[in-house]
């Protein structure tokens, strides 16, 4: 199987498939003004888009702006410059990519672009019933900041409940080992599925 290349996006048309692919996986379809304020970074196979990520590395992050204002006038999180931080965005892997190490590959390629980028914190967003997700995210570290619907502005469209928490670049690196187990595990249990059908085919052509 062809390996994945990565590559980062500078051109509209490679822009417009990654959003379009974004808003089809996640079902929200991000700001034109945001994705200017986004690198781009994409997953190859062949000439096929197969996942991608977008970091954010100065402020307006669109995960704070969801934020209520009083969880903003009462969170210590907030005490920090925020210019030492940034944003993850924009995941998604197409159903293409059935093995861990695939899989693995796109979120340890973020990760190290995430830590090149010298942030002290790591802002992520998610919808708050997306149970992975929230999983992944458990195990970089992350404490919460604010769990509840987004403050939208007029014409705004997300989640209706979103989880929004913070790690640090040294979090996130240094739980690559946990994040490989866990693929590691999901390897073995589609593996085990794939046997369980296969059982289930043979059985059935002999009854």
């Amino acid at each position: 199987m062809e390996a994945i290349k990565f590559k980062t996006l500078t051109n509209d048309q490679d822009i417009d498939t990654f959003l379009s692919r974004f808003e089809s996986y996640v079902g929200v379809k991000l700001p034109y003004d945001y994705a200017q304020r986004s690198t781009f970074a994409a997953g190859f196979r062949g000439e096929e888009m197969v996942g991608g990520y977008m970091l954010v590395t100065r402020p307006e992050f669109r995960s704070l702006m969801f934020v209520p204002d009083a969880v903003r006038a009462e969170h210590d999180f907030f005490k920090n410059d925020s210019y030492d931080m940034m944003e993850i965005n924009g995941v998604w892997m197409s159903a293409s990519l059935k093995t861990a190490a695939e899989q693995f590959g796109i979120w340890l390629r973020l990760i190290l672009d995430a830590f090149k980028c010298r942030k002290q914190y790591v802002l992520l967003m998610a919808n708050q019933r997306n149970l992975n997700i929230r999983h992944v995210h458990a195990m970089t570290g992350a404490k919460d900041i604010y769990e509840g619907e987004p403050m939208l502005m007029a014409g705004e469209k997300s989640h209706s409940t979103i989880r929004v928490s913070y790690t640090t670049r040294w979090s996130l690196l240094l739980n690559v080992p946990r994040y490989w187990l866990e693929y590691k595990s999901r390897e073995r249990r589609f593996h085990r599925r794939l046997k369980q059908r296969a059982y289930s085919r043979v059985t059935a052509a002999k009854a």
